[in-house]
């Protein structure tokens, strides 16, 4: 099982360079950084792309990622020639989560206004913006009108080093999200959560099993869809001790998570853990 960390883009640089730095030589397999362009009243917030593009440049093993880009305020020609950039600036270590982004009362899109969309209206946007991204991202020059979003003779040649672009790590729960997964991703994200009351654990091998049944319908081999658990969200104790950590990493390994992110320690908050044993988890793996 891979083991990846979550950043907090909430220290200026050169300190936060130091930091990306320290997780490439923990050995995590990617350093993902939330988009938003501020989380629930905490700052400094750094923006995430920008911040990815300086630690491609300090770094040199370590994956880089958003976990995950929110279409709910990013259009997807700057995200695409954002992404490109940072692919090259990176030598190809770039990683990209896609979520459809939380409601305008809670979330980014609130700060821009407007009205909120219905829950249809964004599964619809969401399924338009993946496949604008997909096509900004491997054609030549792109030319759409859609729904929701346009590009006019957007040239994104050479393209990403990664080919035929850079992965999409896709976060989804419901059927239409599923499809995507299976339609454009090499991974799939969860945090866990499922119906009220219900088990994580439970809660994910429902979802699955959704993925699944999503991969065959799209005529797509499921094991090229690689899940990837996003810890934090549960009351399971994945940062107690290296044991703790060990048993349900194996749990979850049994229902077929394929990569586990942990949260970086961040002190005074619920993100809170004992760096010793987020280091000693890292060493062990």
């Amino acid at each position: 099982m891979k083991i990846s960390t979550v950043m907090w883009p909430m220290s200026s640089w050169p300190e936060m360079g130091d930091l990306w730095r320290r997780a490439e030589d923990l050995g995590f397999d990617t350093a993902w950084v939330y988009d938003h362009m501020a989380w629930r009243g905490a700052t400094p917030w750094y923006d995430a792309y920008t911040t990815l593009a300086a630690a491609g440049a300090v770094t040199s093993r370590v994956r880089l990622g958003t976990l995950v880009t929110s279409a709910n305020f990013r259009h997807p020609v700057p995200t695409a020639h954002a992404a490109k950039t940072i692919d090259h600036i990176s030598g190809g270590r770039l990683r990209l989560g896609i979520g459809s982004g939380g409601t305008a009362r809670t979330s980014d899109s609130g700060i821009l206004g407007g009205e909120e969309w219905s829950p249809r209206e964004r599964a619809d946007r969401f399924a338009e913006w993946v496949g604008l991204l997909d096509r900004l991202l491997t054609e030549p020059e792109t030319t759409y009108e859609g729904t929701y979003y346009s590009a006019r003779e957007v040239v994104t040649e050479p393209g990403c080093v990664q080919r035929p672009r850079v992965p999409f790590v896709i976060a989804a729960t419901g059927p239409k999200g599923l499809r995507l997964a299976a339609r454009y991703g090499s991974g799939w994200v969860t945090n866990g959560r499922g119906r009220e009351g219900q088990a994580p654990q439970d809660a994910v091998r429902d979802q699955l099993g959704g993925l699944r049944a999503a991969c065959e319908a799209e005529g797509r081999d499921p094991a090229e869809v690689k899940p990837l658990f996003l810890t934090g969200f549960t009351d399971e104790p994945w940062l107690e001790s290296p044991a703790a950590f060990a048993d349900l990493a194996g749990r979850y390994a049994e229902l077929g998570i394929d990569e586990v992110a942990l949260h970086w320690p961040r002190p005074g908050t619920d993100w809170d853990a004992d760096m010793a044993v987020f280091e000693a988890i890292a060493a062990a793996h």
